[in-house]
């Protein structure tokens, strides 16, 4: 798929991985509709690209938004290709949570997602090629301590996007699953951060993130996992997951100590 050629709906887009996808399919002359509850971080992209930006505030959550989203791709006269971005995370133990942080992060993440996306299959399938791009993490494929909340709403889309992919075989859209490692977005608390920095694990920078996303999109991949050796611990997980369980088992106390200022930071 040739970027010039795409009239995206891009959910999350106001910072992190979702901003730079937006600043990046500006760059390469897509028509862009930036889906957020709030019009905020896109004032520089605005006066950059005044043509090919178009924001839609909107809640993914309800229903009202949703039917928001599909209407601005009708006006723009069609779409062909949805990019769901749209997520949120949280690093805590399952204790930590409670019954109102567990719906929240599965309504977003999956549900949200699952709901836009179905709203969205007629208008893309009525081009001539049309793309759904999930937005997924690694921890869709490796259940982690700490966040297994997340890792929950990361392996139904993985899942779903594999099923869609297959069911979609026949039509002229496609689905591409991306699998990111750790980003360096404000939707990582300071502990994660400080855990990530304690187990040495590589940080991507969300422009990083993006251009390989769009090169995925231009290439028409399927899949695609970023980050060395995090890709390597996804194929081990899948053959031999004992040997996952007794690495990471060694890394419980540290996964702990930080979890535990994830709750201090709770009360600041």
């Amino acid at each position: 798929m040739q970027l010039s050629d795409c009239r995206v709906v891009l959910t999350g887009a106001s910072g992190g991985i979702g901003l730079a996808l937006a600043e990046h399919l500006c760059a390469s002359g897509a028509q862009v509709l930036a889906v957020s509850r709030t019009s905020k971080n896109y004032d520089q992209l605005l006066k950059a690209y005044p043509e090919r930006l178009h924001l839609v505030c909107a809640d993914l959550l309800k229903r009202e938004g949703r039917i928001a989203v599909t209407e601005a791709a009708r006006k723009l006269g069609g779409v062909n290709l949805l990019l769901n971005a749209a997520g949120v995370n949280r690093f805590a133990l399952l204790e930590q949570f409670d019954d109102d942080d567990i719906e929240q992060m599965l309504s977003l993440n999956v549900l949200a997602t699952l709901q836009l996306t179905r709203g969205m299959l007629p208008i893309l399938r009525n081009q001539p090629h049309g793309l759904i791009v999930n937005v997924g993490s690694i921890y869709g494929s490796i259940g982690y301590p700490g966040y297994a909340v997340y890792c929950a709403s990361k392996f139904a889309l993985r899942g779903f996007s594999e099923a869609l992919r297959r069911e979609l075989a026949d039509t002229s859209v496609n689905v591409l699953y991306v699998a990111p490692r750790a980003t360096r977005t404000t939707m990582n608390s300071p502990a994660a951060m400080a855990l990530s920095d304690a187990l040495k694990s590589g940080i991507d920078e969300p422009q990083s993130v993006a251009q390989q996303v769009l090169r995925a999109i231009s290439n028409d991949f399927n899949e695609l996992y970023l980050g060395w050796p995090e890709k390597l611990f996804v194929r081990l997980n899948s053959i031999f997951p004992n040997i996952v369980d007794h690495e990471l088992r060694k890394q419980l106390p540290i996964i702990r100590r930080f979890t535990q200022s994830t709750k201090d930071e709770s009360h600041l």
